[in-house]
């Protein structure tokens, strides 16, 4: 574990059409990705070493703020969540990895919906790469054209194989309102 940093590199931020009108909802989806330390710390063989330490529950906060741009901001829209990853251990036959006798897997539960992925990089983007969907109507903001900024954030404590610690990213978009 160096000294290498964890951060939100960039926030994507996409509108589900070009414009819209006073009473329509606006819906904006929210990309993100956890990189550096944290994301290539959680691997096969840290895993495993985390679950023979008891140390087998990962848990990752999240967050998303959306807000109307400008000199006063106004907040849209705020999700506080998270992600959970459960280490176990499993002898099922379903559960083969055709390299190695793997026997510790990852459950990475998203919204409480259960996803167990074969590989450490698929393992890892169902733990650290976000798409949220976030809708607001679009009569808070009004007429006119307007800038729609996101504030990411994600925050987790100490484990077996990385230190507690926070990243955090923004990004704006521009909406009109007819």
């Amino acid at each position: 574990m160096g000294s290498e940093k964890t951060f939100i590199p960039q926030v994507g931020l996409a509108l589900d059409k070009p414009e819209y009108g006073i009473n329509d909802d606006v819906t904006v989806r929210v990309t993100f990705s956890i990189q550096g330390a944290l994301r290539e710390n959680f691997n096969e063989k840290n895993w495993t070493d985390s679950y023979n330490k008891y140390d087998n529950l990962f848990k990752l906060k999240y967050g998303i703020k959306l807000f109307s741009g400008g000199f006063r901001k106004k907040e849209l829209k705020q999700i506080d969540t998270y992600r959970k990853a459960s280490m176990f251990w499993t002898r099922n036959p379903k559960l083969v990895n055709p390299m190695q006798e793997k026997r510790v897997w990852v459950q990475v539960a998203k919204n409480f919906e259960p996803f167990i992925r074969l590989t450490e990089e698929e393992v890892r983007a169902e733990l650290f790469d976000f798409e949220e969907k976030v809708t607001f109507k679009a009569s808070e903001l009004g007429t006119g054209t307007h800038k729609i900024g996101a504030e990411v954030y994600s925050s987790w404590q100490k484990h077996h194989f990385t230190e507690p610690g926070d990243a955090k990213s923004a990004n704006e978009i521009e909406i009109t309102v007819r």
